[in-house]
């Protein structure tokens, strides 16, 4: 097994070549008062000792790091890597790195990322909350006064003057029922996610008052609660929402992923998708363009809500702890696909 090597340090440095430590750094920032032969002397000493400058060292010297921490809740399927994208385009942009971890959707985990970070001297840090995370909110209160800005992004806890970038779920529920009931639908099931996160909290309000608003009834029975947002889950809420009677004839799926697992259930069961019951689901995964039909999704905005959320940041670190922005919300926007043209779209018969 290869041992690593230790790394040289700049006083190893000074001491190789018989000067003092400020004489090395200041040679290698390339100051004025340092004569160009020492310069040229440092620097070929450094590559030859295969000396790195400590960059947290000497920023943390200039009082900043220049490094922003974000934590998610996982980086798997589309949303949260696009949501990164548009973190990376701006941090970079305004010179700042970013550190990324992933709390798996364990509470303990993320008191761990949020530790890790505050650790790393981070000049803010960007979170999407857990699945887990609903009671215990000391991490963040830690970080807030620490007087770290904290900005939280499209999971959001119910956490006094916090600040956020969020999506407008309620309205792309709301958008996404509604074109079911345009289609035709009239006994339309919900496939829910945890109520504790604001996320399917208001895609289940926005699915009650689209229903609501177009006399359709509510049932407790259409709704389904999904026990993990997996594939797994949405089979077993659709075989369970099939049992019903009446028949459904539309469904809302809070995630993607679910929905995927409810087609396949339906192939199974020789439905026909949209002819005998619609679909639409949140969000705009790449794979929901190759399943078959296609299907109808809210887009969720993700490299916006990223470049937003860091745009946020930024004013936060301006202003400083005082400043309290509202939490700023996105419009989501229905994209229509094969899975919810229902019979309202289907050619008529020859006479």
């Amino acid at each position: 097994m290869a041992i690593k090597k230790q790394q040289t340090s700049l006083r190893d440095l000074a001491q190789h070549l018989g000067v003092s430590a400020s004489t090395v750094s200041r040679a290698l920032a390339d100051h004025h008062d340092i004569s160009e032969t020492t310069k040229e002397r440092v620097r070929q000493a450094a590559q030859e000792l295969n000396y790195r400058p400590n960059q947290l060292a000497a920023a943390l010297r200039r009082g900043h790091s220049k490094t922003l921490g974000v934590i998610v809740p996982h980086i798997k399927g589309y949303f949260f890597p696009a949501v990164m994208n548009g973190i990376e385009k701006v941090a970079t942009r305004e010179g700042f790195n970013v550190l990324l971890c992933q709390s798996n959707e364990d509470l303990k985990r993320e008191q761990r990322n949020i530790e890790a970070l505050l650790a790393a001297q981070v000049e803010g840090i960007l979170v999407s909350v857990s699945a887990t995370t609903y009671d215990d909110m000391q991490h963040f209160e830690q970080v807030r006064q620490q007087g770290t800005p904290l900005v939280f992004f499209d999971r959001v806890p119910d956490l006094p003057r916090s600040m956020a970038v969020i999506l407008d779920d309620f309205q792309g529920a709301y958008q996404s029922v509604r074109h079911l009931i345009e289609q035709g639908c009239r006994r339309i099931v919900h496939l829910a996610g945890p109520q504790h996160l604001n996320t399917s909290r208001n895609r289940f309000l926005g699915y009650k008052a689209a229903l609501a608003d177009h006399g359709l009834p509510f049932e407790e029975d259409w709704v389904y609660a999904l026990p993990a947002l997996t594939h797994e889950a949405g089979r077993l809420g659709m075989q369970h929402l099939l049992a019903l009677e009446p028949p459904l004839d539309g469904i809302f799926a809070a995630y993607a992923i679910p929905s995927v697992g409810a087609l396949e259930v339906l192939r199974e069961k020789q439905l026909r998708v949209p002819q005998d019951i619609a679909l639409a689901c949140f969000s705009n995964e790449p794979f929901t363009t190759m399943t078959q039909p296609q299907m109808t999704v809210v887009d969720q905005r993700a490299e916006q809500m990223g470049e937003t959320a860091v745009r946020l940041f930024l004013q936060l670190l301006k202003r400083g702890p005082a400043y309290e922005p509202p939490h700023l919300m996105l419009k989501p926007e229905l994209i229509i696909r094969d899975s919810s043209l229902h019979r309202s779209q289907e050619p008529k018969e020859a006479r």
